[in-house]
């Protein structure tokens, strides 16, 4: 007998979404003078607020506002004193979390058990850690005495609202520095409740403002000349845009861009586990990762039985609504980026590569695409080569460890890989000859606020979390 799982919804009653949001400039909700937009429900497309929209004198009120806390509040504030503040924001967010959770679904499509056990949880870690830090700056290893940078303009994509969000501003503020926060488009609402619980924690106004546009709102931001310090997380393309703008100029900078990960897995791994953390790895948050395991790089010798496992496991993956704490795999963010995932799917079955996917009736209404997986994938292919970012895997082999270093290397991006084996020297010899700023050991997809996360090559410079996270926020 086979049971089937009930449906087990999250109430969203506990959002209370109001039909139209403004700029929140110097601790106020203030209207904005750009073109207002709508964000949508990427799992039925259904309206769910009306968005100001900041423009270039919106984002120099929202610097000016920055400026002027950093001069008289922020900046001059012993460290002991700010980690009060970001204490109480974190606080505030984990009695918040349902709440939260809930919104960062709605607006972004993610399953409400990744938002509620990961996303949410995480966000207020972030807080709890720098929090610890802000008085303890002068032994981070930057310098005896090190200063804050000044008004640090930060940008953050669509595929992680809140958490980008608490990556960017906690390190930032436990060092001294104000902030003007983009958030992206299409995920507004999670960065405005979050101003919202700033005013609740009594943030001083202006140390927290939080602007709302599209690119160029987010342009406007990074070439302010009243910025110090910019923090990109996003494309490679618009990066490289970034680090344009900013060249010739004291702005100091730090790009978190794409990835295309290799995950390796030897033929002596724990299959079983290793199935769970290549599913984990492309097809949590639906592929949205910059980090995900986009290229399964499997030992010739265990390539039939991994893929007849994964196989397996990949038909047990519920798609559908993202409230339904049984889902395993939600909306994709928007319409744009469904057509862009459609593109490169249609173009690996052109160039020649297998593809699968498990029986899923996909809802009717909103954007949705089945976890894939291409066999036969070859490094010239576009699927092995250009960021997805979308459930979409794409298998190769190797005989050796050499090979499966030289295919995992052979990729413009550098942000993260995986190893699968039970040999722990196999694991260091590997790591080691492997050009990614994070490398996972038998799992992946972990995050902790200690441990510094950032790439190497077009995935981007810097680092965020942990203690190396403070560096680009202080002056030595």
């Amino acid at each position: 007998m086979v049971f089937e799982y009930a449906p087990a919804p999250e109430s969203a009653a506990i959002v209370d979404i109001r039909p139209s949001y403004g700029l929140f400039v110097g601790g106020e909700f203030t209207d904005g003078h750009g073109e207002p937009f709508k964000t949508v429900n990427p799992a039925d497309e259904s309206p769910l607020a009306e968005i100001a929209c900041a423009d270039a004198a919106d984002v120099d009120r929202a610097v000016a506002a920055a400026r002027a806390a950093f001069d008289t509040v922020w900046g001059p504030m012993p460290g002991a004193e700010r980690a009060k503040y970001l204490y109480r924001i974190a606080r505030i967010v984990q009695e918040r979390s349902r709440e939260l959770a809930v919104l960062e679904s709605i607006d972004n499509g993610k399953p409400i058990r990744e938002s509620r056990d990961v996303d949410v949880p995480l966000v207020a870690a972030h807080f709890f850690y720098y929090a610890g830090w802000a008085d303890k700056l002068g032994h981070a290893g930057f310098g005896p005495d090190p200063r804050p940078v000044g008004v640090a303009g930060q940008v953050i994509p669509w595929n992680f609202p809140l958490l980008m969000l608490a990556w960017k501003i906690a390190p930032a503020l436990a060092c001294g520095n104000t902030v003007v926060l983009k958030p992206a488009e299409t995920t507004p609402l999670t960065a405005l409740l979050f101003a919202e619980i700033c005013r609740q924690a009594e943030l001083p106004p202006g140390v927290v403002n939080i602007v709302t546009g599209a690119g160029a709102t987010g342009q406007a931001l990074v070439e302010h000349p009243g910025i110090d310090k910019v923090a990109f997380t996003g494309s490679t393309e618009v990066g490289r845009q970034i680090a344009r703008s900013v060249a010739g100029t004291s702005k100091r900078l730090t790009l978190e861009l794409g990835g295309k990960a290799a995950n390796i897995v030897y033929a002596d791994a724990p299959l079983d586990q290793a199935v769970e953390g290549i599913v984990n790895g492309i097809f949590f948050n639906q592929g949205h990762v910059c980090c995900a395991g986009s290229r399964l790089l499997v030992q010739e010798s265990a390539a039939d039985e991994l893929l007849e496992r994964l196989k397996a496991r990949m038909a047990t993956l519920r798609v559908g609504d993202p409230l339904d704490k049984n889902t395993d795999v939600g909306a994709i963010n928007s319409a744009a980026q469904l057509a862009r995932i459609r593109e490169l799917a249609d173009a690996g079955e052109a160039e020649g590569a297998e593809r699968w996917s498990p029986a899923c009736e996909l809802p009717g209404e909103g954007y949705w695409f089945a976890p894939t997986v291409f066999t036969g994938v070859a490094q010239s292919h576009r699927i092995a080569r250009e960021e997805i970012f979308g459930p979409v895997l794409s298998v190769l082999t190797f005989r050796t460890p050499d090979e499966a270093v030289t295919k995992a290397n052979n990729t413009p991006y550098g942000l993260s890989a995986g190893i699968w084996t039970e040999k722990g020297s196999l694991i260091l010899w590997t790591a080691e000859r492997l050009r990614a700023g994070v490398v996972w050991a038998n799992t992946f997809n972990k995050f902790d606020p200690a441990s510094p996360f950032g790439g190497y090559k077009e995935s981007g410079f810097g680092r965020e979390g942990g203690r190396h996270g403070l560096e680009a926020y202080l002056d030595a």
